[in-house]
């Protein structure tokens, strides 16, 4: 369970098309394969330290009952929006990637290093990590060691297998994807924030409404 959490939470974060996918998608489709997977390889890594930080703060975090009540009920209301929005992205996007200029010449670790830059610093990212990601990550992988191991361990593997897809259909005929690429994305993206939202919206229910109401019972 912890494997496939990482697994979807990585993904989802993955579909939200942004400037770290741009960039990618450019590289492979105008330099070749490798130089979009040197990049996409970065971004992975600079995702994955997010995950490990927001895994080890948030999980001291939950031990207190106001913290879990706030991300329960904000998590779940971002989680709903993430959703919405990804769905509104799909209905009226814009074909993107025709747009993205011309990419200079860098070495593989260049592009590696850029990637895991573009990942650290994009301000979406940053908000999903603080607002959402914290809260799932420290649910689903904060119940010890191996836990934790297999949670971050599925999330690295989605990220990794989703740069060797996407630098793969972008070196191969990015340009014709194009529009369908982003809408396709999008639409998988909301479908992944919807399980998700459930998820917590659920367990946030069982855990404080829930098990409130069997204590009343047994008082009664």
């Amino acid at each position: 369970m912890e494997f496939t959490s990482g697994f979807l939470l990585s993904l989802s974060l993955c579909l939200d098309i942004g400037v770290a996918n741009i960039a990618m998608i450019t590289l492979a489709m105008q330099r070749g394969y490798f130089q979009g997977f040197a990049l996409g390889l970065g971004t992975c890594v600079g995702d994955l330290i997010y995950a490990v930080l927001a895994l080890a703060g948030m999980t001291v975090l939950l031990q207190y009952e106001t913290v879990r009540w706030v991300l329960w009920i904000g998590g779940s209301v971002l989680l709903v929006y993430f959703a919405a929005k990804m769905i509104y992205s799909a209905i009226h996007h814009e074909a993107l990637l025709a747009e993205t200029a011309e990419v200079g010449h860098n070495s593989h670790r260049k592009e590696f290093f850029r990637g895991i830059f573009l990942a650290m610093s994009s301000p979406s990212a940053i908000l999903w990590f603080a607002a959402v990601g914290g809260t799932l990550i420290a649910r689903s992988g904060g119940g010890g060691a191996l836990s934790s191991a297999l949670f971050l361990g599925g999330f690295l593997c989605a990220g990794v297998l989703w740069c060797v897809g996407l630098c793969f259909a972008a070196s191969h005929g990015g340009k014709l994807l194009g529009d369908k690429l982003l809408r396709y994305s999008y639409l998988a993206s909301a479908a992944i924030f919807c399980y998700f939202a459930v998820y917590v919206i659920l367990s946030g229910y069982n855990e404080f409404i829930g098990s409130g109401a069997v204590e009343q019972l047994h008082a009664l």
